[in-house]
């Protein structure tokens, strides 16, 4: 809510996540939608031609370009565990934002935040020491870039810490724990597939910050963002569904960098 009473939201979506010939993402639908794009940077999925095409798309339609940052894991989409030393991992966020960058840049635009991908979000959570390596990464590839992830993460602690500005997230089609946190993917009931339910848990997210978590109990989700997967089928009717609902239910739909 702004000062006013309004609720501000921005709605975010991971883009880009094709390689070569293969497209996962309907890049073009969704950027008609969502205020922020989080774009894929080569290590769970893109690469440079799609890279390019989507930041100048986003550009063009004024959609803030997010480095979406990863473990290196095209094989597994960025979504196996994996221990990588911090120094090794800093300097992979830092290649990766200075990557997306270069194109963003190119394309009229900029890097305007950054927000780690699959099994890195999930380990920045709880893990203070791979959290460290990614603000460090972040500091490296310069300017105070936001950083997008999850609400009482180690990741925003160690970016606020450092004097980077952080923007909490929730996700309208991702099933909570009773302590606020995502259920693990391969927990049945870990994705919410019904429409409806996003849609609904969406709106309420927006104007009761609250959700319900997969356990039945009632979590308080604050957050200035909402991820909406590109992945998951029919992800771009559902996310024009969803722009609808929040509009209909008075939010304000804004970026927030």
């Amino acid at each position: 809510m702004n000062a006013h009473g309004t609720a501000v939201l921005d709605l975010n979506a991971d883009l880009g996540e094709g390689f070569g010939r293969w497209r996962l993402t309907d890049d073009e639908a969704l950027l008609s939608v969502v205020t922020s794009a989080n774009v894929a940077c080569g290590f769970h999925a893109g690469d440079p031609s799609t890279m390019r095409r989507v930041c100048e798309r986003a550009a063009e339609r004024d959609v803030r370009i997010g480095a979406q940052v990863s473990y290196r894991d095209l094989a597994g989409f960025g979504r196996r565990a994996m221990d990588v030393p911090p120094d090794e991992l800093a300097d992979e966020i830092t290649y990766q934002i200075g990557a997306l960058r270069a194109f963003a840049r190119a394309a009229g635009s900029d890097v305007a935040y950054v927000k780690p991908h699959g099994a890195l979000y999930n380990r920045t959570v709880a893990d203070a020491e791979q959290a460290a390596a990614v603000v460090a990464g972040v500091l490296r590839a310069g300017g105070a870039l936001p950083v997008l992830g999850l609400p009482g993460s180690r990741l925003h602690e160690a970016a606020a810490g450092a004097g980077l500005p952080v923007v909490t997230e929730a996700f309208a089609d991702r099933a909570y724990t009773a302590a606020g946190t995502l259920v693990p993917r391969r927990t049945p009931g870990a994705v919410v597939l019904d429409p409806d339910a996003v849609v609904a848990r969406s709106v309420r997210m927006a104007r009761e910050a609250a959700v319900t978590s997969l356990t039945g109990e009632e979590v308080t989700v604050r957050a200035r963002s909402l991820c909406l997967h590109g992945d998951t089928p029919g992800a771009a009717e559902l996310a024009r569904r969803v722009r609808a609902a929040l509009e209909a239910a008075g939010v304000r739909l804004e970026a927030f960098a």
